[in-house]
C-alpha cells in the first residue's frame, strides 16, 4: 500500500488527484496527510471529499513532521508553482517519490537543484505532463517513431488561448513572474515538453520576441486606469469587453474552466480572489511570444502563443525527411463561436498520398489524456506501452528552461543557451 501525501491543496489537486485516488485506486494507495499554508483549503478538502476527514493536516512549515508522523512515502505536489521546489527537495532529503504538478519549478536555477537532489536520494521525480497522454498527441509520437517522416527537420507549433481561458490568468497570481515563471514556463512548459518529447531532442537555443498586448496598464480595452478592481464587484463590468464577452447583464452566463470561480460574498480560500482585474499596473509578465529553438540533433522549432484569442486550440506542422504530419485541434467547442471540423491526423508522405488518420478518442480531462497517467501513476506504467511516456526531472527541468530562455530572450533581444541556464544559472 503506498502512502500519499498531498502537499498543496488546489483545485488541481482536487481533480487531478484526489478524486482518483479515492474513486479508482484506493486499493493500492492511501492518502495519509494533507498539507497547505490555508486551513480554509484543508476544511473545503475534507468537506469535498469525506473519506478524508479522519486524515492527519499539516501546515506549510511541518513537512518533516508530516513525514515523521504519517509514513508517507510518496509526495504530490500540487501547490503555487513557486513552492513546488521546497516541497520536491525536501521529500527528496526524505527519498521518497515525488509526484509534482508542472511545472516541476518556476526556474532554471531550481531545476537544477532539484536533478541534483535527485542523483543524491533514493527518491524520484516524476512531472505530470498530462498532454503526452492525450490520443492525438500519443499517436503523433507513434506515427514519428514507426519513421513515417524519418528524421525530424522542422516543427511549426502555434497555440491560441481564448479571452476567457486567457483573461484568466491575469486574474489570479500567475500574473507575477515570481510566482509563476511567467506564462512562458506555467503554461508553455507543456507545450514545450511535448515538442521534447515527439522529437526525442534536447532544446540547445531559443530566441524569442515577447509583448504585454491586452492586459495590463496599457490594454487597449481597459476602461479606464485604475488599480485595484474585482470582476465580482467592479462599478465598470459593462464597459469591459472581456467581462462582457463571457457574461450578460443578468450576471447568469456560465462557461467550463479548470479555475475555481469566486466574488465578493462566495471567498473559496482565505484572502485570495481569481477575479483581480486584467488590467492593473503590477502584471509584469507577457501575453504573446514567438520564439525559435534549436535542438541537439539538428530539428528547429517554430514556436508562438498567444493569449488573448476568439478560440483557443492549436495548429502543428512536423516536417521530416520522408513525410509532414499536420493536425488542428479546438479546445473547448463550447467557447468556438462557429462550427468547428472532427480533429484529425494528416500524413503526407514526400512522395505519395495523403493519408488522413482518424484517432480513437477516450474521455476524461486533457483530451483523454488525464486518466491514462493516472493509471501510470497509480497502478504503474503500462507494460505493453512500447514507448517512454511519464516524464522524470530532467525533461522537466528542460521544459522550464526553455521556457526561462523565452523570457529572457524578448527582455535581453539576444539569443539563450540552454546549458547555460541549466549549468549556470541566472539568480535575478
Amino acid at each position: 500500500m503506498r502512502k500519499i501525501a498531498i502537499c498543496g491543496l488546489s483545485n488541481r489537486a482536487f481533480g487531478m488527484f484526489i478524486e482518483p485516488i479515492l474513486s479508482h485506486y484506493s486499493a493500492a494507495n492511501k492518502i495519509v496527510g494533507l498539507l497547505d499554508a490555508d486551513e480554509r483549503r484543508v476544511s473545503l478538502c475534507k468537506e469535498k471529499f469525506p473519506q478524508l476527514t479522519d486524515v492527519a493536516n499539516f501546515s506549510s512549515n511541518q513537512f518533516d513532521f508530516m513525514i515523521e508522523e504519517t509514513g508517507a512515502d510518496t509526495v504530490i505536489v500540487a501547490s503555487r508553482d513557486d513552492t513546488h521546489v521546497d516541497y520536491i527537495l525536501q521529500a527528496l532529503k526524505h527519498d521518497l517519490h515525488v509526484i509534482t504538478e508542472k511545472p516541476m519549478v518556476t526556474k532554471a536555477a531550481d531545476a537544477r537543484r532539484v536533478m541534483e537532489a535527485e542523483e543524491k536520494s533514493a527518491g524520484k521525480v516524476t512531472v505530470t505532463f498530462n498532454y503526452r497522454y492525450n490520443p492525438y498527441h500519443r499517436k503523433i509520437k507513434e506515427l514519428i517513431l514507426d519513421g513515417k517522416i524519418g528524421r525530424v527537420t522542422s516543427v511549426d507549433l502555434n497555440w491560441y488561448i481564448d479571452t476567457y481561458h486567457g483573461a484568466s490568468y491575469f486574474k489570479r497570481w500567475n500574473r507575477d513572474r515570481e510566482s509563476s515563471g511567467g506564462l512562458s514556463v506555467h503554461k508553455s512548459t507543456h507545450h514545450f515538453d511535448l515538442v521534447n518529447w515527439w522529437v526525442d531532442q534536447l532544446p540547445v537555443e531559443v530566441f524569442a520576441y515577447g509583448a504585454l498586448n491586452y492586459y495590463g496598464k496599457d490594454g487597449e480595452l481597459n476602461p479606464s486606469p485604475k488599480d485595484g478592481r474585482f470582476c465580482g464587484t467592479c462599478s465598470e463590468q459593462l464597459d469591459c469587453q472581456y467581462y462582457m464577452r463571457w457574461t450578460n447583464r443578468r450576471n447568469n452566463v456560465n462557461v467550463k474552466d479548470d479555475h475555481i470561480q469566486s466574488n465578493e460574498n462566495d471567498q473559496n480560500y482565505t484572502n485570495y480572489r481569481p477575479d483581480m482585474c486584467i488590467f492593473d499596473h503590477e502584471i509584469d509578465i507577457e501575453d504573446t511570444y514567438v520564439a525559435t529553438v534549436k535542438y541537439d540533433k539538428g530539428a528547429f522549432l517554430s514556436y508562438s502563443i498567444n493569449f488573448s484569442l476568439p478560440y483557443e486550440g492549436y495548429r502543428l506542422a512536423i516536417n521530416g525527411t520522408k513525410g509532414r504530419i499536420e493536425t488542428t485541434e479546438f479546445h473547448e467547442p463550447s467557447r468556438v463561436p462557429f462550427p468547428i471540423p472532427e480533429q484529425t491526423i494528416d500524413y503526407f508522405p514526400l512522395f505519395g498520398s495523403k493519408e488522413v488518420i482518424h484517432v480513437v478518442k477516450s474521455d476524461g480531462g486533457h483530451g483523454g489524456g488525464d486518466p491514462i497517467l493516472q493509471e501510470d501513476l497509480f497502478l504503474g506504467v503500462d507494460p505493453t506501452r512500447p514507448y517512454e511516456i511519464l516524464a522524470g526531472s530532467k525533461a522537466g527541468a528542460y521544459s522550464i528552461a526553455l521556457g526561462e530562455g523565452v523570457w529572457r530572450s524578448s527582455k535581453s533581444n539576444q539569443p539563450i543557451q540552454i546549458d547555460d541556464l541549466l549549468k549556470n544559472p541566472v539568480t535575478s
